[in-house]
C-alpha cells in the first residue's frame, strides 16, 4: 500500500535523511516529529494553541474574502462613506452624514460605511431613511463596537485588509467625512491605489474643506514642492462642502467612464 503523502517517512538514512510533512520535506532531522498528521487531527487531547498558529489563520483570512465576496457579489452600485465614530449626533458632522446618505440613495448609489457609530451611523441612516442599500463592514476592535441599527447588510470581520478589500472592490467612490487615524488610512490607501492605477475611474472626495485644508495645505506645500508627489496626483483629490457637489462629482466620474468605454475597441473589432 502507498504510504501516506502526509505521513513523516525517511527516504534515507544517515546524517542526511530526508523526511516528508505533506509538501514540506525536512533534512538533518529537523523538526522531526513522531505522529502523522491525521493522528494529530483525530487526537482530541492536547494543547488547544493550534487555533492561534499562522496557518490556521490562513483560514481565517481565506473565510474572510469568501464570505465578503458572497455577500457583497451582487450589491449594486455603490459609494463607502468615511468618518470619525467619536462624534455624537448632535454634531454637524453627523448631519452632514446623514444628508450624504440620503443624497447617495436618492441618486441610485448602495451606500457602504464601517458600520460603527457616529458618522458612520449617520451615513447609514441617511441612505436607509431614504429607502437605499446601507452596508456595513464591522472590524474587530479590543474596544466592543458593534454595527449600527441602521445597516441593512452587516459583515463583521478580523482584519483590516480583508475588509479594506471590500471597501476598495465594491465602491465606485470614496466620500471620506472629518476623521481621525482610520478615516486618514482609508484616504490613503485609496489615493496610492488610483496614484499606481491599481484602480481606475475612482472619484475621492474631501467633505468639509475647514476641516482638510491644513492637509491638503502640507500635501501641496511639502510633498508636491519637494517632488514626493506630482500635479496630477493633487487632481485626484476632490474638496467641497456641498452634497450637490459630491453627486455632481461621482455623476461627472461614471460619463466619463461611459466615454472611455465607448472610446474602447468592441470585442468583435479585436478579432
Amino acid at each position: 500500500m502507498a504510504p501516506d503523502e502526509t505521513e513523516s517517512r525517511p527516504l534515507q538514512s544517515g546524517p542526511t535523511s530526508t523526511k516528508f510533512r505533506g509538501p514540506i520535506m525536512l533534512r538533518r532531522d529537523r523538526k522531526a516529529e513522531s505522529s502523522t498528521t491525521d493522528q494529530r487531527l483525530l487526537d482530541q487531547r492536547g494543547p488547544s494553541d493550534w487555533v492561534h498558529t499562522d496557518p490556521w489563520r490562513v483560514l481565517r483570512i481565506q473565510s474572510e474574502f469568501v464570505e465578503g465576496f458572497g455577500a457583497l457579489a451582487e450589491v449594486p452600485r455603490a459609494v463607502t462613506v468615511f468618518g470619525s465614530a467619536r462624534i455624537s449626533s448632535e454634531h454637524p458632522d453627523y448631519a452632514a452624514g446623514r444628508a450624504i446618505g440620503a443624497a447617495l440613495a436618492k441618486a441610485g448609489y448602495a451606500v457602504i460605511t464601517g458600520g460603527g457609530p457616529g458618522a458612520m451611523e449617520a451615513v447609514n441612516r441617511g441612505a436607509s431613511e431614504s429607502g437605499g442599500f446601507s452596508i456595513g463592514l464591522g472590524i474587530e476592535l479590543p474596544f466592543e463596537q458593534g454595527l449600527n441599527e441602521w445597516v441593512d447588510l452587516g459583515i463583521n470581520f478580523r482584519y483590516f485588509f480583508a475588509r479594506k478589500t471590500m471597501f476598495v472592490k465594491y465602491s465606485q467612490a470614496f466620500v471620506c467625512l472629518p476623521g481621525g487615524f482610520g478615516t486618514l488610512d482609508e484616504l490613503f490607501e485609496a489615493l496610492t491605489l488610483v496614484q499606481t492605477r491599481k484602480v481606475t475611474r475612482f472619484p475621492i472626495v474631501l467633505f468639509g474643506t475647514q476641516y482638510w485644508a491644513g492637509l491638503i495645505d502640507w500635501i501641496r506645500g511639502s510633498l508636491l514642492a519637494e517632488g514626493k508627489v506630482s500635479e496630477p496626483d493633487l487632481e485626484l483629490i476632490h474638496v467641497t462642502d456641498s452634497v450637490d457637489e459630491v453627486i455632481r462629482l461621482l455623476e461627472q466620474s461614471n460619463d466619463d467612464a461611459v466615454a472611455l468605454d465607448d472610446d474602447l475597441p468592441r470585442t468583435e473589432d479585436l478579432w
